[in-house]
């Protein structure tokens, strides 16, 4: 057949294929494909190949991909990254992706880094500590023996922890090797917090005390709590110390004259737990630098401003329940932006600045609960009175 016949031939062909449905086309197909011979089907094969797998995140313009993958779950991502290097670089190069992936795992962006493979390795980074703290693979546990009697306070810091103990002592560990730094005589303690010159220390005689370590001795004790003293928090700079106690006060101290310079009252339960920090963010009750102090019982966090002026007042209550059916636990941490707490129901956060919830995790199930070891992050082994932490993290 001559060319000219030819492609008259198949331009009437291709007016009737497009004019025939789809069961008709595929008929037609299927009948040409049985008269073909192998080097019409090898040239079928590899024209398919290059139509059927056209590569759409190489093809589509940056902006398009971008947003084609801001539907994908981070797993989904992580796999398409395996296809080839251009799509580990497109998806590797998405900043709002695995920005968005961190903000899902509670993590606090800051805008201002903009690296996409920074979020990508943060994203990374997190899963595998959850995975490993899933399979109980997070820590290594290792025992500290010296205490003679129960253990009730804990406090690490840069790689030491200061336990004290129902056998009156106070006692400085090294964690990553186990050994005890310093040992020295006190109260029962209920609370303990340490710098490298000295320890303090609340007790269930209701006193608070501040012991040096070096030698042992005690160098001032804060007498007027009439209730157990469960928490103690200083700030050298401002020579201050604050104590919760069971008598539902919070007294503010002088830390070098051990007089008390204020009580705090309002509290309605035993106070377990205060924190004395450094406020970063500002709102219409305090401003950055202002130093603050919390004070939390069982259903209640208090927020007072602390300075060289020690009269105060309390700035707001945070609660999670209007009705006290939750319970706050002695679990408290503030760096001078966010306020977290936990409970039975699980954690709750704080914005300083507004002082709304941002956000509440649940506690694990009953079933990741069975699954727990019998004994958690930090334990006692009873019939020893030895301490067993998981003290060095993998």
């Amino acid at each position: 057949m001559e060319r000219k016949d030819f492609e008259t031939w198949l331009d009437n062909i291709s007016v009737t294929f497009l004019s025939l449905t789809d069961l008709q086309k595929n008929e037609t197909l299927d009948h040409l494909i049985s008269l073909s011979g192998a080097v019409q089907l090898r040239h079928l094969s590899n024209n398919l190949e290059t139509l059927l797998k056209r590569d759409f995140l190489k093809l589509l313009p940056l902006e398009l991909s971008f947003y084609l993958l801001k539907w994908l779950d981070p797993q989904t991502l992580l796999t398409c990254c395996l296809v080839s290097k251009q799509w580990n670089k497109v998806i590797s190069a998405c900043t709002e992706v695995w920005q968005t992936a961190c903000k899902n795992l509670g993590w606090q962006i800051d805008d201002s880094v903009q690296d996409a493979l920074h979020w990508k390795k943060v994203y990374l980074k997190a899963i595998l500590r959850m995975k490993q703290l899933e399979d109980h693979e997070a820590f290594e546990t290792s025992s500290l023996i010296g205490h003679s009697a129960r253990v009730y306070a804990l406090y690490y810091k840069d790689g030491l922890l200061c336990t004290g103990s129902d056998d009156l002592s106070a006692k400085l560990w090294d964690v990553s090797t186990g050994q005890c730094v310093y040992g020295i005589q006190t109260h029962t303690c209920a609370a303990v917090k340490f710098d490298e010159q000295k320890l303090v220390t609340g007790s269930f005689d209701n006193t608070v005390a501040c012991w040096e370590w070096s030698s042992g001795a005690r160098t001032q004790h804060f007498r007027g709590h009439t209730g157990a003293v469960f928490s103690v928090d200083y700030n050298d700079e401002l020579d201050i110390l604050v104590s919760g106690s069971a008598d539902f006060t919070v007294k503010v101290w002088a830390l070098s004259a051990g007089t008390c310079l204020n009580t705090l009252t309002g509290h309605t339960e035993w106070v377990t737990k205060v924190v004395l920090q450094k406020c970063k963010v500002k709102s219409l009750l305090h401003s950055p630098g202002d130093y603050i102090l919390l004070s939390a019982d069982k259903y209640e966090i208090k927020i007072w401003p602390i300075g060289r002026e020690i009269n105060c007042k309390c700035l707001k209550t945070l609660s999670v329940s209007e009705d006290r059916s939750i319970c706050l636990q002695p679990r408290l941490h503030f760096d001078g932006k966010y306020i977290v707490c936990s409970s039975a129901l699980g954690l709750y956060q704080w914005d300083f600045a507004s002082y709304d919830i941002l956000s509440s995790c649940p506690p694990p199930s009953k079933q990741q609960q069975q699954q727990q070891p019998e004994d958690s992050d930090i334990h006692f082994q009873n019939k020893s009175d030895s301490l067993t932490t998981d003290s060095k993290q993998k």
